[in-house]
């Protein structure tokens, strides 16, 4: 059996932004793009999302008019070669919610649910890329054993282009940067607040 009997060929070659912008939306559902590459994401678990959109909702009601968080759509870090990601939770400009692609500068900060799989990805190379790309706020949410979900968040240094560690939560986030927000993360029911 061949490459191409399992996959197929789109997915060998590296693509362009014009050719990806030209997809439908089930054709990018479940894909990032990382230097022209497509990786495929695996379907997360019910507890992922879960956190994922507890974290985007509360952010969300936070957050004022002038931005909004919502989960699983496209950022376009860079054109060339093409860097797509899809992080679990976007805070971005509430003002540019019809513009596409959401770039980095439409982005006050990305969260990511680290996933049995994706640990490498979400604590060392998606931080490098959303730095880089210059968004102001990364959150990283660890799923503990004990089910208490921890929270690490940084801050970008714009001279250097680089995160530096800011606070770190166990279950409830009480976050002042970048807008005040309360969350709890810990428990089944989860409650959250502005």
């Amino acid at each position: 059996m061949t490459a191409e009997m399992v996959a197929p060929a789109w997915m060998h070659t590296q693509i362009s932004a014009e050719q990806y912008d030209s997809w439908s939306e089930e054709q990018c559902a479940g894909i990032e793009i990382v230097d022209g590459m497509v990786l495929v994401s695996p379907s997360s678990s019910k507890r992922h999302n879960r956190l994922a959109r507890i974290l985007a909702n509360a952010l969300d009601a936070a957050a004022g008019p002038e931005w909004n968080a919502d989960t699983d759509f496209d950022v376009r870090l860079q054109d060339v070669p093409l860097i797509n990601r899809r992080p679990d939770v976007v805070v971005y400009r509430a003002d540019t919610i019809d513009l596409s692609p959401t770039r980095p500068e439409h982005v006050l900060l990305v969260a990511e649910v680290v996933s049995p799989g994706s640990e490498t990805t979400d604590r060392i190379v998606k931080v490098d890329q959303y730095a880089t790309a210059g968004i102001a706020f990364y959150w990283r949410v660890e799923q503990a054993a004990t089910g208490v979900p921890l929270v690490y968040t940084y801050v970008l240094d714009p001279a250097t282009r680089a995160y530096r560690e800011a606070d770190l939560f166990t279950g409830v986030i009480k976050a002042a940067a970048p807008f005040p927000v309360t969350v709890d993360l810990g428990q089944p029911g989860v409650a959250a607040s502005g």
